[in-house]
């Protein structure tokens, strides 16, 4: 998704400026609380796809752990993330039961949190690198880049609202 726009949500990575992320992850923060203020927000629409509270669920996870994530990159040097299995901790967590105001707000609040660390990035901290065990390397750029993408998708995964080039 770093190298062109993403054929479902229609999010190009490329796009924008990297000072847009905490921006960017405001927003769909915003958005999320419209989702999981909805009436039917625990309802799968199929068997095999997660409800819209599981969607916000997920996002809120990816937030906290982008954020630890984050935090690895500026302190370490070249850290190896620890793994995350989504599906484990979605069964773990048990996503499907969770209260849909408290999801909300702590969508928010980890969104507001990595929101303030990426703002907080300046110079050479852009170039500072993290590795996933599965070989994948990132700068903190890049991570910023595809952070974004994974809240943006699952929105349209909802929603079916595609990104809009600017939004």
């Amino acid at each position: 998704m770093l190298r062109r726009p993403c054929p479902e949500c229609g999010l190009d990575t490329s796009s924008f400026d990297r000072t847009e992320i905490p921006a960017m992850t405001r927003a769909n923060a915003a958005a999320w609380q419209d989702v999981l203020a909805a009436p039917d927000v625990a309802r799968r629409p199929r068997p095999d796809k997660w409800s819209p509270l599981e969607y916000g669920c997920h996002v809120r996870d990816v937030f906290r752990l982008f954020g630890y994530r984050l935090d690895l990159m500026l302190t370490q040097d070249d850290p190896l993330f620890p793994n995350w299995d989504q599906d484990e901790a979605a069964v773990a967590e048990r996503y499907a039961g969770q209260e849909h105001a408290e999801v909300a707000r702590e969508l928010g609040e980890a969104a507001a949190a990595l929101a303030g660390r990426f703002a907080a990035i300046s110079g050479d901290q852009w170039l500072r690198s993290g590795r996933r065990s599965d070989g994948a390397v990132f700068t903190v750029e890049t991570f910023g880049r595809y952070l974004i993408h994974d809240p943006v998708h699952h929105l349209y995964d909802v929603t079916g609202v595609r990104h809009a080039a600017g939004a």
